[in-house]
């Protein structure tokens, strides 16, 4: 079989400028799909998307069906309402040439707290019921996803074991 010749960009969305420390998928993304196109391209090889693991690595993901959360859009997020103008004024001064991921995460998991708290306050109906289809749709992984991750989380200031190495119900 016969493919037709192609060209593209491999780039990681985190790899995008953005104005909170990585790129997301919200508007740079889009701009960058928009320059693609304009310069020709055809694909966007894009590594895996799922959530990381050790070394912020993209191939040492915890799961295969969770996506990766520094990929949210902060932005639209705050277009929602979940998130407030002061949420950002304390943004720090990231490097615009590289991804501090040491810095980039606690600050984004924080702003992603909060948004999860407002939306917990101010959801509408159509809201709460898309999130209630989205459990319902994913019931075979998010349950054991979610309890491995706050565990992980948890164990996360003792030295971060890892699962295997967890207390015996744990770890099974």
């Amino acid at each position: 079989m016969r493919l037709p010749r192609a060209s593209g960009i491999l780039l990681h969305p985190t790899s995008l400028p953005g104005p909170y420390g990585s790129g997301d998928l919200g508007a740079s993304a889009r701009h960058f799909v928009d320059w693609l196109v304009a310069a020709g391209q055809q694909l966007w090889q894009i590594l895996p998307l799922g959530n990381v693991g050790p070394g912020n690595s993209p191939y040492m993901s915890t799961s295969a069906f969770a996506g990766n959360v520094l990929l949210v859009d902060l932005g639209e997020l705050q277009a929602r309402g979940w998130l407030e103008d002061g949420d950002f004024q304390a943004t720090p001064a990231f490097d615009g040439r590289r991804v501090d991921f040491d810095a980039v995460t606690p600050w984004r998991m924080e702003r992603l707290a909060l948004a999860a708290a407002r939306f917990a306050q101010r959801a509408s109906a159509d809201e709460r019921a898309d999130l209630e289809a989205f459990r319902a749709a994913n019931m075979g992984w998010l349950p054991d996803f979610a309890l491995f991750m706050a565990l992980a989380e948890q164990d996360r200031p003792g030295g971060g074991r890892d699962w295997c190495d967890w207390d015996g119900p744990l770890a099974a």
